[in-house]
């Protein structure tokens, strides 16, 4: 079987190269919206309403030292093998998907993930900047992946990213009103920027921490052989992986919130 590199048709490579460009301002990302009010894991938990109950699912993320795995701007070529890795490892994760030339590309994979355990949610339409755009942009960038998801899985998403992390208090508004909440992270390999796997390794281990989130991107070709090392050194660590939801548990969800550790 030929290659994943070599099967790469020119467009599919203009389209990958186009979004490690936009991912290059990854490491200005933060600062870009240090101004945002972000409510950490920890506070969710706390804010939970009493009496919630103590787990989702089988972890307690009160008393595990958790850490979610994410994965924006797919499905790709390469989601099918990352499923086989976490399925193998037993870990969940939690997938940011974009929806032009990937969830109507991919749609099997998005069933997957969905029936696999995995949060699915959305990474926008065609990752335009949501703060450069109209209101009525945003909502379209919100609503088409969304309604693709529901489709797919049965599931409506209830958290989304916002590309390159960009967003301000009319984006959190319109999520409000769409019933969506957002979702930053703690942890980025730069992924966009190397295809070694063992630097992508070393990348996230040195800034993992307990109820961290983990940012990579399996549209790259040095990500997914780097996720079992990852995986294999943290659960060493003791971590336990979980999705976001889980991570935030007993806290739910909520529209309108920026979750950031």
């Amino acid at each position: 079987m030929p290659s994943t590199k070599k099967m790469l048709r020119p467009a599919r490579r203009l389209r990958a190269g186009a979004l490690a460009a936009a991912a290059v301002s990854l490491a200005l990302t933060l600062t870009g919206c240090a101004d945002v009010e972000t409510t950490a894991p920890s506070a969710a938990r706390a804010q939970a309403v009493q009496g919630a109950p103590a787990r989702f699912g089988t972890v307690d993320c009160r008393e595990a030292k958790c850490i979610a795995l994410t994965f924006d701007a797919g499905p790709s070529e390469n989601s099918a093998r990352l499923l086989d890795i976490l399925k193998e490892k037993k870990v969940p994760a939690t997938f940011f998907l974009l929806g032009k030339r990937h969830i109507e590309k991919y749609p099997e994979l998005v069933k997957r993930m969905a029936a696999e355990g995995h949060e699915v949610a959305s990474h926008t339409w065609d990752h335009k900047i949501l703060t450069r755009i109209t209101d009525a942009q945003i909502r379209e960038e919100l609503r088409r992946p969304d309604d693709a998801i529901e489709r797919l899985t049965g599931r409506k998403p209830t958290l989304m990213r916002p590309p390159q992390g960009r967003t301000d208090a009319n984006v959190h508004r319109i999520a409000k009103e769409m019933d969506l909440a957002e979702v930053l992270w703690s942890v980025t390999a730069k992924d966009y920027a190397t295809t070694d796997s063992a630097l992508i390794t070393k990348r996230v281990l040195a800034q993992a921490s307990r109820d961290g989130i983990i940012l990579l991107h399996d549209l790259y070709q040095g990500t997914v052989p780097a996720v079992p090392g990852i995986i294999d050194a943290l659960k060493a660590r003791g971590y336990v992986f979980v999705t976001v939801p889980q991570l935030l548990a007993p806290g739910k969800v909520e529209p309108g919130k920026v979750y950031r550790p």
